[in-house]
């Protein structure tokens, strides 16, 4: 029986198929389910003993850095974000822990926005990313964080397209709501299926799905249903810019039709046409963002 991850109603229905367009690490279809209760959709099956193979080591957050243009227009507006974000966090010396941060890279730009940051610790399961991580001088526990030994509290909690992943959103909260300082912030980005994105390529393997890695998809009254329940109030909630998913929407339905071609070794955000994609859908996403909903949320949280 297929239940909501993020609620565990039963009360669900058949919303879309999908498969992996964007790595082709896997060749079977999935099915999203929504939840009636709370609107969220999750996947099945759920391949919680498939990480290996569903996160190749061409996975982007497991590979050095990027220093394209793209990426550094993105660096400059985390920073931007990350630096309003912060200013409500007291102390003279502010520790940081960003869950499934991979190679580190979000969380040197919390450093580098706030040069109060001295003590940062990344939690992810890929040996690359450590050896990453590490020369960018971060901290590293290897493992998921809902097992992982971590030692806290934290002023600064990152999950940033991660509560997304994991087959118990609720669990994970909870953990990272027992790591952060009582006067802490948790700040979390991740989908929203209720964009203009999301309908157009609902049953044409939407970039937001990240099939079969985004296991749980909310849209903002669910989510914020949820972190209500552990304990977590919502300090600030807003809309931003879904472009990699525009993105490989649009790279996945080329795909298809053989006018471009992705695989594995070389997956969807390494094709030359991602970055100026990318760009186009950015700009016409902050474009758009006062009138409608876009398909990234972000939140502030802290403890209730």
């Amino acid at each position: 029986m297929v239940t909501c991850l993020a609620c565990a109603s039963s009360d669900v229905e058949r919303w879309a198929d999908a498969r992996d367009v964007e790595y082709k690490s896997v060749p079977e279809r999935f099915t999203y389910y929504r939840c009636l209760a709370c609107d969220s959709l999750s996947i099945d099956p759920v391949p919680v003993s498939r990480l290996s193979e569903i996160y190749p080591p061409s996975y982007y957050s497991f590979r050095p850095p990027q220093r394209g243009v793209v990426y550094r227009v993105k660096d400059w507006l985390d920073r931007r974000w990350f630096r309003q974000l912060t200013r409500s966090v007291p102390g003279a010396e502010l520790s940081a822990l960003d869950i499934g941060g991979g190679n580190g890279q979000q969380l040197s730009s919390l450093r580098a926005a706030d040069p109060r940051i001295r003590r940062t610790v990344v939690v992810d399961f890929d040996a690359d990313a450590e050896a990453a991580a590490r020369a960018l001088g971060h901290e590293y526990v290897r493992g998921r964080i809902e097992d992982a030994a971590v030692t806290g509290p934290f002023d600064v909690i990152l999950l940033l397209n991660l509560i997304e992943h994991v087959a118990d959103p609720r669990r994970v909260l909870e953990k990272a709501r027992s790591l952060l300082a009582p006067t802490g912030l948790l700040v979390i980005k991740t989908p929203n299926h209720r964009s203009v994105d999301a309908r157009l390529f609902r049953n044409e393997n939407w970039g937001g799905y990240h099939c079969p890695r985004h296991w749980v998809i909310f849209t903002r009254a669910s989510f914020e249903q949820m972190a209500r329940k552990v304990g977590l109030r919502v300090v600030q909630a807003s809309y931003t810019q879904g472009a990699p998913f525009w993105t490989v929407s649009v790279l996945g339905w080329l795909d298809r039709r053989h006018a471009v071609h992705i695989t594995i070794d070389h997956p969807a955000w390494t094709h030359p046409f991602y970055a100026p994609l990318a760009a186009l859908f950015a700009g016409i996403d902050f474009a758009r963002g006062a009138v409608a909903p876009l398909s990234q949320m972000t939140f502030a949280l802290a403890r209730a």
